[in-house]
């Protein structure tokens, strides 16, 4: 078996007025698209945070591709090829035009920018915004904006994608054809989402945040006479139990949903 892409080893980090993670473990292998969930302010964005290095945890330890990440250069390297989508699109969007903002990531892992360009358009096409390279990045709705942000990341070629709320700002029909661009794309991903519909038709694994600690879930899916199906989350355990590794985690059998 290959090794993960992304492992946490006993991750802690603390804020200065509360601890957030404590004893974190959990492994991210090729193909998996884990829907991580759990109450506001649980620390599901600063797992992700901590993932790509914009946060360093208080203790543990945190590998990607096989390599632990210790300093800024580490995680540079992380970066490359690991996209994170955030939560707040304004965060990721800077450039005057949609074309500039997309081509960024590209040119910045040192693509010229010609190449740079034929990315950025590319991926733009690919999530249907064609005609969006030369309009102004600050007057795109609320729904446009997520999607660009997407553009940003997905041109980099990442390994693994990371996504924050994804669905934020996006109606029916741009939610729709967010998930089956998703669902063809062959990354690795973790997907922090309250939309449990979009997690239900994307996830393969499942994991819950909550009190500090990391409940890994199975998906059980039901068919019914209608055309889709239901997922139904029963936690296995926690990685605080420090007996067993991410990949054996006890049985509880706790509705989660």
């Amino acid at each position: 078996m290959s090794a993960p892409l992304i492992e946490l080893r006993q991750i802690a980090f603390d804020y200065p007025e509360r601890p957030v993670l404590d004893g974190v473990s959990f492994a991210l292998n090729a193909g998996d698209r884990v829907a991580l969930i759990g109450p506001n302010g649980a620390g599901k964005t600063t797992l992700l945070h901590l993932i790509v290095g914009l946060k360093r945890p208080t203790s543990g330890r945190i590998l990607a591709f096989g390599a632990a990440c210790r300093s800024e250069q580490d995680f540079h390297q992380v970066r490359a090829r690991v996209g994170l989508v955030f939560q707040d699109s304004d965060d990721q969007l800077f450039c005057p035009t949609v074309l500039e903002d997309v081509a960024f990531g590209p040119m910045n892992l040192g693509r010229s920018a010609t190449e740079a360009r034929q990315d950025a358009l590319s991926t733009l096409a690919q999530l249907g915004l064609s005609g969006f390279a030369e309009r102004v990045t600050h007057r795109l709705s609320a729904g446009e904006k997520r999607m660009v942000a997407l553009a940003t990341v997905l041109a980099m070629h990442p390994d693994v994608l990371l996504l924050d709320e994804p669905t934020n700002g996006l109606d029916e029909t741009t939610e729709q054809l967010l998930v089956e661009h998703l669902a063809a794309l062959p990354q690795a991903m973790i997907m922090v989402s309250h939309d449990r519909r979009f997690l239900e038709r994307l996830s393969t694994r499942a994991l819950k945040l909550g009190d500090g600690r990391l409940v890994e879930a199975r998906l059980h899916r039901h068919g019914h006479t209608h055309y889709h199906t239901h997922a139904h989350l029963h936690a296995l355990g926690t990685a605080k139990d420090h007996s067993h590794p991410p990949s054996e985690l006890p049985h509880e059998d706790q509705e989660l949903d």
